[in-house]
């Protein structure tokens, strides 16, 4: 596989252990290990920089890539006493979390989107600058490709995918003449979908906005992977396996992840009561408090240094009360157990 690590640059990453800092500091404090979730470990930039500033701290680290996971597991051999692997979708964190014995956590971390590693081998297809086979599965053992995809959806539903998730304007011309091409053909290579696209979009739009493909390609990937219905049930899962004082940071590079996020925290940063009652019943308080105003940005000096950069916007939230049942351990790692142990593709802890 090769050593990555020159390659591979994690994005906003002294902004990620400042605001992680806190609550992860805090457990050594009492006297016992801070336990972080990497839900995205990737090749293991972000969670070997944890690792090293936190010298009581054990990383779960959460990848469905089984060839990230073991050049993670390369990189972090050196913590490797303090590190569980799993081979995971973030969304299948509950059962992760059960298995593994740890009934809240202090600090959660999701990169989202597509890997270095993924964009840069060009055999596994998310590129569109290069050829290569149609596939971009991030694990590439389960589920469709995007070539299954191209070639067997309806017009309509090439559209829906192209529109919803690559906010694609011309999502009709696209699915028309991909449905037109595949007729006399199966499209089967990432350069002939990236030339297909460009040819649907008109020629005065393709001279602005980056290349013509590149919503397309986008779109087709997050389908695939079913990017965003994991994430909408892995943030308020991570969020509800926080300890009080424990934070969660997420790092988005499209506007659909970031929406997601952002909906995601700022509903348990208000008041689940409904207005106009004189005090507010018990419970429906704040959950969480936002640590960022908005969406953070990088500088143009790390946009620079690291071009990959330039279009992740942070959002970071802390957990400032807890429930019952939080307080409860045996009944955390049973509402866990409920939501997520059982979940299709579960892949029990350690089998990488």
């Amino acid at each position: 596989m090769g050593d990555l690590r020159g390659t591979h640059v994690p994005v906003l990453l002294q902004r990620c252990l400042e605001l992680l800092a806190p609550a992860l500091d805090a457990p050594a404090r009492a006297g016992r290990d801070a336990i972080h979730v990497d839900a995205t470990v990737g090749l293991g930039g972000h969670a070997e920089a944890v690792l090293a500033a936190h010298p009581r701290l054990v990383l779960v680290g959460l990848d469905r890539d089984p060839q990230a996971l073991e050049l993670a597991r390369t990189r972090l051999r050196p913590y490797q006493d303090r590190t569980r692997l799993v081979h995971a979708v973030y969304d299948e964190l509950p059962g992760v979390l059960d298995e593994l014995g740890f009934p809240a956590i202090d600090g959660a971390l999701f990169d989202l989107g597509v890997s270095s590693l993924q964009l840069d081998s060009v055999e596994r297809g998310f590129a569109y600058a290069q050829d290569a086979p149609l596939d971009m599965r991030m694990d590439p053992g389960r589920g469709i490709t995007a070539a299954e995809v191209v070639n067997t959806y309806s017009a309509r539903e090439l559209a829906r995918v192209l529109r919803e998730y690559g906010e694609e304007r011309f999502a009709s011309r696209i699915a028309a003449a991909i449905v037109r091409e595949r007729a006399k053909a199966p499209i089967t290579s990432s350069a002939r979908l990236a030339e297909l696209v460009r040819d649907s979009i008109p020629a005065a739009t393709r001279r602005t906005g980056g290349h013509p493909a590149k919503r397309t390609f986008q779109a087709l990937r997050i389908e695939v992977n079913g990017e965003l219905a994991a994430l909408r049930s892995a943030l308020p899962a991570a969020i509800d396996a926080l300890a009080p004082g424990g934070r969660v940071v997420v790092l988005s590079y499209h506007s659909l992840e970031d929406r997601i996020t952002k909906q995601a925290l700022a509903a348990r940063a208000r008041s689940s009561a409904p207005p106009g009652l004189p005090v507010e019943p018990p419970g429906t308080g704040p959950t969480l408090r936002l640590l960022t105003r908005g969406a953070e940005q990088a500088t143009p000096a790390e946009v620079a240094a690291n071009p990959r950069a330039a279009s992740v916007r942070l959002r970071a939230a802390e957990r400032i009360t807890s429930t019952p049942q939080d307080r409860d351990p045996a009944a955390a790692r049973e509402r866990r157990r409920v939501k997520g142990l059982h979940q299709p593709g579960w892949t029990r802890p350690g089998s990488l």
